[in-house]
C-alpha cells in the first residue's frame, strides 16, 4: 500500500519511537510569545497635550508681527497683577485613579507683565506668564491635601472696550501631598508629585481696580512612574477669582 504524502505547506517535527510498544509520532510546534506592556493610566493624555500647549505657548513668543511692549508705551506693564482663586474640581477619570476625588483649590497667583502683543478682531492678545500658589485641601478622597506651585504660559484678549477680556493659560509645576497608596488601592503612591494645568476663562475689569474671573481648571496629578504606584489623577471644575494690579 501506497505511504500518504504529507500536504507541503504543513511542517511537521516526527520523532522515532519505534522502540517503544504503541508509540505514536510526536508533533512539535512552536508559538512566539508576545508581551504586551501596561499603558500607563492617564499618561499619554496628560502629558502629550499638556506639552503641545507649551510648545504653542512657546512659539507665539517668535511669531513674525507681534509687537515687543515697552514700559512707557502701555501704563499697565510695569505692573504686576495679583489674584485669589476659589473654586471646587472633581475627579474625572480619563484613566487615572478610579477613586472618587474632590478638591477644593485655593489658588495665589502673580501674574507677569505682558511681553508681547499682536491686535486681534478689534481687541489686542497679549502674551505673559504667571505663577501660582496651590493650596488645595483633599475634600473626598485617601489624601488630605496637596500644596504645591506652578508656572504657566498666559495668553489673554481684551476688548476694544477693555471692559472684560478672555485668557488661557497651560502650565506645570511640583508639589506633596500626604499619599496612601500603599494604604488603600487607587490612591497616590509617592509625596513628592508633579501638576500640569490648563486654565480658561472670562475677565471683568471695573473701573476701580478690581477684577472679576470666572474660568474652568483643568488639573492632573501624579509622580511620573518615580513611584511603582502612580494611578494619578485627574480634576475638573469651576474656578472664581478676584484680583488686583499693584
Amino acid at each position: 500500500m501506497a505511504r500518504p504524502v504529507p500536504h507541503p505547506s504543513l511542517h511537521l517535527a516526527t520523532t522515532d519511537f519505534s522502540s517503544t510498544p504503541h508509540s505514536l509520532p510526536c508533533m512539535t510546534w512552536s508559538v512566539p510569545s508576545i508581551t504586551a506592556k501596561r499603558p500607563m493610566p492617564g499618561r499619554a493624555f496628560s502629558v502629550n497635550f499638556l506639552v503641545g500647549i507649551g510648545l504653542f505657548l512657546f512659539a507665539t513668543i517668535s511669531v513674525p508681527g507681534a509687537t515687543r511692549l515697552e514700559p512707557e508705551s502701555t501704563p499697565t506693564t510695569t505692573r504686576w497683577p495679583m489674584e485669589y482663586m476659589s473654586g471646587v474640581l472633581w475627579g474625572v477619570g480619563g484613566g487615572a485613579t478610579p477613586l472618587t476625588y474632590t478638591l477644593a483649590p485655593q489658588i495665589l497667583t502673580v501674574r507677569c507683565p505682558p511681553i508681547r502683543e499682536w491686535p486681534m478682531l478689534g481687541g489686542t492678545l497679549l502674551y505673559s506668564t504667571r505663577l501660582s500658589l496651590l493650596l488645595e485641601p483633599v475634600i473626598t478622597g485617601p489624601e488630605n491635601y496637596f500644596i504645591g506651585t506652578a508656572a504657566a504660559g498666559y495668553l489673554e484678549w481684551f476688548a476694544p472696550s477693555k471692559r472684560y477680556s478672555i485668557f488661557f493659560a497651560g502650565g506645570g509645576g511640583f508639589g506633596w501631598m500626604d499619599s496612601k497608596g500603599y494604604e488603600i488601592a487607587g490612591a497616590q503612591g509617592q509625596d513628592f508629585v508633579l501638576n500640569w494645568l490648563l486654565n480658561l476663562g472670562l475677565r471683568a475689569n471695573t473701573r476701580s481696580g478690581w477684577q472679576w474671573t470666572v474660568s474652568l481648571y483643568f488639573q492632573h496629578i501624579s509622580n511620573r512612574n518615580m513611584d511603582k504606584i502612580n494611578p494619578g489623577l485627574n480634576a475638573l471644575g469651576p474656578m472664581l477669582g478676584l484680583s488686583r494690579r499693584f
